[in-house]
């Protein structure tokens, strides 16, 4: 097999060939932001875009059967549906996200025969995604500047021949996004583990992998511990790193019930964000006419990354309310009852100084103490968060400081409290149940192996950082990716678009176009597969796939469309045919019959996975059926059988005088790195993409002007790395702090600059520096 990669698209010398490039730059305007979510814009955007990408009777359709007991799971965020539905259930983004994959536009092979790798290369990422759905598999053959189509059996023999090349599994590299259902994960870790590795990184990784890390350490599952009934019952949430009304709308009408109760609700973000000031209601007529509910009663603009000192001094103010009402603010009971380390870490706690950790978190002493009270007063608490928390070297420590707050008034495996991490992509939780995980517990792979009759493999695999790495070094010479865009998501673009040119061969199974096509390996292919909202016809008939929600539940999803192009494959019908293809005679599994009838697949998962049993006839109920979770019932599966309180230091991130810590957001016009539009309405920013949001003062003391344009350099243990054509806005976030949005500034973010523990790359703790 040739090593020879010097056909593959040379890597420039700007960053800008590498990641999601303007859509042929247009002139910077910004508004204002604008103070309220939803509301008749949101109403109008979403039949804007359903109109234009499906037409009014095709989206009329799709729309009608999002999140409904008999329809389609929204290929969106992962927020849970409500026992009773609305006939609209989706939000705006919601709707957003299926035009996308519904669109009727579509790839074929004469769009790759016009446009070569080369210019690709300098399509925005929005200008890539928006050409429509992929119709057939297409090849990229070694030194070839155009994909070229190739029949289905001779994709999975090239795939397979590169496989059975290789002098170790371990040398393959399976990647996975959260939008794969249940059983196509299950087959898909079974083959890769039938092959002989755990290399099973996953989008995971990238985002709430400290949460999974922290929790599963502190209170034995690596899940939250809520249900949505919860809302209806908690007396305060905390939304801590979290953007809902961009990222998890539909959980905006959760917290305005909640707020109509009278429960607190509280912001802790260095943003204050339009979705928590104000909500208008879409189907309530009060809110669309009148000014919309006001949702969080206080902002708490914490510095960025000064969680663990927040939650500290909140801690401290709490001890300091027990020592004034012994025993009436702390709930001993549970603390003697079900954890473990409270002593020894209120001896640490003691030593810390409350003015210093003010100082360090950014938040000033009388609001840590209105924090604090509310804390006391409320008799129950939820604790949401999201990637501000996780995606921090001290991403582990920020999540387990939540847990120490949660504890310490007993708010956890009680009705109305508990902690509760928001995840992304629809059923990213789902797969690593299914065993989507490059550290798979021991029980799992005996069962696995039980089942299917052979011996798994044991050492660990690589994660998203470790497979970089392994691809850069030439370590790791087959890369496949199960959905995704793993360039534009991946940190340090640059380098992770050099580690995939590295490689022998990248494959993508997809819906649409996206960077991670344009810069391939040696060799390349292209799997289309059918999305979350079209037909699934198997030999049996009709199949349903399943997911897990962020709450645990597992519940059927069925598309209602029929698929963009004769020539797609079922996500699982791809894994199975890759498996025939590579494995042959070594594998005993039916692989074809499994995707015959996927009630076949889940028979097996009911084999394998521990909560599952009995899968066929329980997600067949209206509203599926909740996985086991010891936490919530006071359960708490650690090592010493408690929930555990934990030390953390103080983190510091010094900055040079001309320096500033910078994090990633997203704006209401995207979805992960999938971008529906140019405009940040919520932010009142439009036309624009390349934006550093910045404090007025620090603005005025490097003497810029708002839409002035600049470069940002990061710098990162003597390196630095540069991303042009920024201009600067001014915002309100805390002095010596900046925002960007990605995947434009993931090129920033070093792959080596990463989470303690966890492994997720630092994307919100990026020490950059501003040049004209």
């Amino acid at each position: 097999m040739s090593e020879d990669h010097t056909s593959n698209a040379p890597i420039p010398d700007t960053e800008t060939d590498h990641q999601s490039l303007p859509a042929r730059r247009t002139a910077f305007r910004g508004r204002g932001n604008p103070g309220v979510a939803g509301g008749v814009k949101a109403v109008a955007k979403a039949m804007q875009i359903s109109a234009a990408e499906m037409g009014l009777v095709r989206g009329a359709r799709a729309l009608l059967a999002v999140n409904q007991k008999d329809g389609f799971d929204c290929p969106g965020c992962a927020w849970p549906d409500p026992a009773h539905r609305a006939m609209v259930e989706f939000c705006e983004n919601g709707a957003k996200a299926v035009a996308e994959e519904a669109t009727t536009k579509r790839v074929t092979r004469v769009f790759f025969a016009r446009w070569s790798l080369d210019e690709l290369g300098t399509w925005s990422e929005y200008e890539l995604g928006k050409q429509g759905r992929l119709t057939e598999p297409m090849v990229r053959r070694a030194g070839a500047r155009h994909y070229t189509p190739i029949a289905w059996d001779d994709a999975f023999d090239l795939i397979a021949e590169h496989l059975n090349a290789l002098d170790s599994p371990d040398e393959a590299i399976f990647y996975t996004s959260g939008r794969t259902s249940n059983e196509a994960a299950f087959l898909y870790q079974l083959f890769v583990r039938q092959l002989g590795t755990n290399n099973l990184p996953d989008c995971s990784n990238m985002c709430h992998e400290s949460s999974g890390t922290g929790l599963g350490e502190s209170i034995g599952v690596g899940k939250g511990t809520v249900s949505l009934a919860d809302f209806d019952q908690a007396e305060a949430i905390f939304i801590i790193g979290q953007n809902p009304g961009t990222n998890h709308p539909r959980m905006l009408t959760v917290l305005e019930r909640a707020r109509r109760r009278g429960a607190t609700i509280v912001s802790i973000n260095p943003l204050r964000e339009a979705g928590l000031v104000r909500f208008k209601h879409p189907q309530d007529v009060r809110d669309m006419l009148g000014g919309g509910t006001r949702l969080a009663e206080l902002f708490v603009p914490v510095r960025i990354n000064g969680d663990v000192a927040l939650l500290k001094a909140v801690c401290k103010v709490v001890l300091e309310h027990e020592a004034e009402r012994p025993g009436q603010i702390l709930d001993h009971a549970f603390i003697e009852a079900h954890t473990e380390g409270f002593e020894a870490w209120r001896e640490a706690l003691a030593t810390e100084d409350l003015n210093a950790l003010a100082v360090e978190s950014g938040v000033d002493e009388a609001m840590i103490r209105q924090l604090a009270r509310i804390v006391v007063e409320a008799r129950s608490l939820i604790c949401c968060w999201a990637m501000g928390l996780t995606q921090h070297k001290n991403g582990v420590a920020n999540v387990q400081e939540v847990v120490n707050l949660l504890l310490l008034r007993g708010n956890m495996g009680r009705p109305g409290a508990g902690a509760c991490p928001v995840r992304g992509h629809s059923n990213v939780q789902g797969d690593r149940t299914m065993g989507i995980w490059e550290r798979p517990p021991a029980a799992f792979l005996d069962k696995l192996g039980q089942v299917f009759d052979f011996e798994p493999p044991r050492e660990h695999g690589l994660d998203v950082v470790e497979s970089i790495e392994a691809m850069a070094s030439r370590r790791a010479h087959v890369f496949f990716a199960m959905g995704g865009n793993f360039l534009s998501a991946a940190p340090d673009t640059n380098f992770t678009a050099g580690a995939l040119t590295n490689t022998r061969l990248t494959v993508h199974v997809s819906t649409k176009l996206n960077r991670s096509h344009v810069v391939t390996g040696a060799q390349a292919l292209i799997l289309p597969c059918l999305g979350r909202t079209e037909r699934d016809l198997q030999a049996s008939g009709e199949q349903l796939v399943t997911v897990e929600n962020s709450m645990s539940v597992v519940h059927a999803s069925r598309g209602r469309l029929p698929p963009a192009s004769p020539h797609l494959l079922s996500e699982p019908a791809i894994v199975a045919r890759l498996a025939i293809a590579t494995l042959g005679q070594r594998s005993s599994v039916d692989w074809a019959s499994l995707t015959d009838d996927y009630d076949r697949i889940r028979d097996l998962i009911a084999r394998v996975v521990p909560g599952f049993e009995d899968y066929n006839t329980r997600v067949r109920q209206p509203d599926g059926f909740v996985v086991p979770n010891g936490a919530r019932e006071r359960r708490f599966d650690t090592e010493v059988g408690k929930a555990r309180f934990t030390i953390h230091p103080l983190p510091h991130i010094p900055l040079a005088a001309d320096q500033y810590l910078m994090m990633t957001v997203r704006t209401h016009d995207q979805y992960n790195t999938t971008i529906y539009g140019l405009d940040d309405r919520y932010r009142g920013i439009y036309k624009h993409r390349r934006v550093v949001l910045m404090n007025a003062d620090d603005l005025a003391a490097a003497g810029l002007r708002e839409g002035d344009e600049i470069e940002l350099r990061s710098h990162f243990e003597g390196e630095v790395r540069s991303a042009y054509g920024f201009v600067v806005v001014p915002w309100e976030l805390p002095t010596r702090c900046i925002a960007t949005y990605f995947p434009e500034a993931n090129v920033l973010v070093p792959a080596r600059s990463f989470a303690d523990k966890s492994h997720t790359p630092a994307s919100k703790s990026v020490v950059v520096s501003i040049h004209r």
